[in-house]
């Protein structure tokens, strides 16, 4: 009988490693992005796994943060996390996707179970929906309340980065203006970003889940780090789904690990 593996996992150049050489790694970095795809059980359950592992292995220096969470939210995390309120509240309150139960809560509840600090990291929706139809400019024009839950203006947009490369026909297909699709994303991965710094001191592990597309090749959120602390300890992994696991030409460069997933694997939404 042939084996089924649920994955496989690849340094950049495309050497098979194993799961511990890969978390000796992440554990000695300052922060990790952990882009998943959203609805992939097995990268919620490596997520998981690995943010369990890396306490054990660090403890107190973890820190855990996810684009899944708006930055207003961040209060009611805190309010969770203290036991001020239950788990009804919190669910009630802050904007949970609706994967949240499956795929998110294993690690909020973890974290909650052992005094880890969580960071709701991402803009809300309803600014980065501004900037889709009008522009980073419309920005300038929010109050001084809603500004703090939004990277510093004004926001550099490198068109050029590989990230948003990529997402141009995306935003094309969409209907929406190229520019200002591309402007949604960077406010996003700038106040990713910056949520991300402003939580983070000197001997914490920062480990971040986000969409795959947020820090591929480096760019994204990975960008907005780099240019604000150029010599901090960035490792990136992406998870991708293929037809084989082998490690694929294409997969070269995208990021420090590559997470191979059966395109098979059922999903969790």
């Amino acid at each position: 009988m042939i084996d089924k593996p649920a994955y496989r996992l690849f340094d950049r150049h495309g050497a098979e490693i194993r799961y511990g050489t890969m978390l000796d790694h992440l554990a000695a970095s300052a922060v990790v992005l952990f882009g998943e795809l959203h609805i992939d059980p097995i990268v919620h359950w490596l997520q998981f796994e690995a943010t369990k592992d890396l306490f054990a292995r660090v403890r107190e220096r973890l820190i855990v943060g996810a684009e899944m969470f708006e930055a207003d939210d961040q209060i009611i995390i805190d309010e969770y996390m203290a036991g001020t309120i239950g788990h009804e509240t919190l669910i009630a309150e802050a904007k949970v996707w609706k994967n949240y139960d499956t795929d998110y809560r294993p690690i909020v509840e973890f974290a909650h179970d052992h005094g880890i600090p969580f960071i709701a990291t991402n803009i809300p929706r309803r600014y980065a929906g501004l900037v889709a139809r009008g522009g980073l400019g419309v920005l300038e024009t929010l109050s001084d309340q809603a500004k703090q839950w939004i990277a510093p203006l004004p926001v550099p947009l490198d068109l050029k980065s590989p990230t948003y490369r990529d997402l141009l026909d995306l935003g094309s297909a969409h209907g929406m203006d190229a520019e200002n699709f591309l402007a949604a994303q960077a406010i996003k991965d700038a106040t990713m970003a910056h949520f991300i710094l402003m939580n983070l001191s000197p001997g914490k592990l920062f480990v971040h889940l986000n969409g795959e597309y947020h820090s591929r090749r480096f760019g994204g959120i990975c960008w907005y780090l780099k240019q604000a602390q150029p010599d901090l300890a960035i490792i990136t992994i992406t998870s991708v789904e293929g037809t084989s696991l082998d490690f694929l030409d294409e997969y070269r460069g995208v990021a420090d690990y590559t997470l191979v997933i059966p395109q098979s694997m059922t999903k969790t939404g």
